[in-house]
């Protein structure tokens, strides 16, 4: 199950649009189920151990020991994989083929991922260090989490915004500890064509100081509170240390949320809805099993009294990985910008505030969990492609013959609301296209060729 999400699937006869569904719908509740009960990876089990120190968390789990997807591959006692030829050492998987992935996940994690970002079509890498292109595969799948967070945090009452990428010197400076945080990662803006500015502005790491002096201008009353506004931009930190595409880059895509609340009970509680809303993006979207808990005060966001996180964990390296954050700022913010309110006794009050924030490090994070040998592996919610249709002609069977059928089944599957495309490029073979839509993750992919299309079937 973990490590392709049909393969239990060889042929499917007669498929209507809504068994598909119910049958992609399943297998995602399955998968979900799987990785929230332990099943999936031992995630949960491998944190567990780590409480304890418990050293044995850190051997493969018993999927990861498991033969992996039809076509031959299977663990090897040191850890390597077997593609239809026995790896005897080192990291690449022996195959004349160089368009899928070369190097195991097992073997060599870090050059894994590297090659899977790239070869999935993930990124592009860029001729700035730290800086990638996101491919429309990635995208689209940070579209749906767009999507499915900003569904969510509308509904919790929260407008949108968007505030200039730029902040002063002065501002960023009003607070010491916050400033103190960023300070290393800040990107400066000192000269406009070949004049020198007057004043270095900075590219905005983050954007209280941005949107915070607006806030005292719109805060007025009891009646103006709660003020709750969000936005979905990119941000700059100049990280230096090991640039990792999607988990710690120089410039990346957030949403970013700025609340303001008359008491502090309320914004506790905002606080923490926000963190419950960052697992099931985790759990729901991405299948991925995070643990939600407060930071130490080393690690808590620059500036804040606390922040809540999801941490995720990828078994292979033996690390945590923040996966989203949730910051109760209290009052500083308020008392350094002058935010003030009346409340309903005629009393001046600072407002309590929060800051959180999700990035496309969830890509990332989805991508090392759950890529294997083969490519990435998609949960079928977040999936841009649910479902990929390829026509196989034969030697009496031409394409044109095939397509109807094929499109007539994408406009059923469609009508269910499933994610579906049909394959119908002429200058690349079938094998070429299996290959593909499989390092890129696809969750199923259906075949029709002449004898199918004869017996009123298609093959998953």
């Amino acid at each position: 199950i973990r490590t392709r999400w049909f393969d239990t699937f060889s042929n499917l006869n007669c498929f209507k649009g809504r068994n598909l569904s119910m049958v992609l719908k399943w297998w995602s509740l399955l998968y979900v189920t799987l990785a929230l009960s332990g099943g999936f990876m031992d995630s949960r089990q491998h944190i567990n151990c780590i409480r304890c120190n418990d050293v044995s968390a850190f051997e493969p789990s018993r999927f990861d020991r498991m033969k992996l997807r039809g076509g031959g591959g299977t663990q090897l006692p040191n850890g390597n994989v077997s593609h239809g030829g026995k790896l005897k050492g080192g990291s690449k998987i022996k195959d004349k083929r160089t368009d899928g992935l070369t190097i195991s996940k097992n073997a060599d994690f870090a050059s894994w991922y590297s090659q899977l970002v790239v070869k999935s079509e993930l990124i592009e890498y860029y001729d700035i260090s730290g800086c990638y292109i996101l491919r429309p595969w990635a995208y689209a799948i940070w579209e749906i989490i767009q999507s499915f967070v900003d569904s969510k945090i509308k509904a919790m009452g929260v407008k949108s915004c968007y505030f200039p990428m730029f902040v002063s010197k002065k501002a960023l400076h009003a607070e010491q500890e916050h400033v103190e945080g960023f300070t290393p990662e800040v990107a400066w803006v000192t000269k406009s064509g070949n004049t020198n500015l007057a004043e270095e502005i900075a590219i905005r790491p983050t954007s209280e100081t941005i949107m915070y002096p607006a806030f005292a201008k719109w805060i007025r009353s009891h009646r103006d509170l709660p003020l709750r506004v969000n936005q979905w931009c990119n941000v700059v930190r100049w990280e230096f240390k090991d640039p990792t595409p999607f988990l710690r880059t120089r410039e990346f895509l957030w949403q970013e949320g700025h609340t303001a609340h008359a008491t502090k009970a309320a914004a506790a509680a905002e606080a923490f809805q926000v963190q419950e809303l960052y697992r099931t993006v985790y759990e729901d979207l991405l299948a991925v099993p995070v643990v939600p808990g407060t930071k130490t005060s080393t690690e808590k966001f620059a500036g804040a009294e606390s922040s809540l996180t999801v941490e995720a964990f990828i078994p292979l390296t033996g690390r945590a990985v923040q996966g989203a954050t949730s910051h109760q700022l209290g009052q500083k913010f308020g008392h350094i910008f002058g935010i003030e309110f009346e409340d309903q006794q005629g009393v001046r009050q600072v407002p309590w505030q929060n800051s959180w924030g999700l990035t496309t490090r969830t890509i990332g994070v989805m991508a090392m969990v759950h890529g294997d040998d083969r490519g990435l592996v998609l949960p079928p919610a977040i999936a841009p492609t649910q479902v990929v249709l390829v026509p196989i002609p034969g030697k009496n069977t031409s394409m044109s013959s095939l397509l109807p059928p094929l499109q007539d089944l994408a406009a059923a599957l469609a009508r269910e609301g499933l994610r579906v495309e049909v394959d119908h490029r002429e200058h690349v073979t079938p094998g070429f296209k299996f290959n593909q839509w499989e390092l890129r993750g696809v969750p199923l992919r259906l075949e029709l060729g002449p004898r199918d299309l004869a017996a009123g079937r298609v093959v998953a």
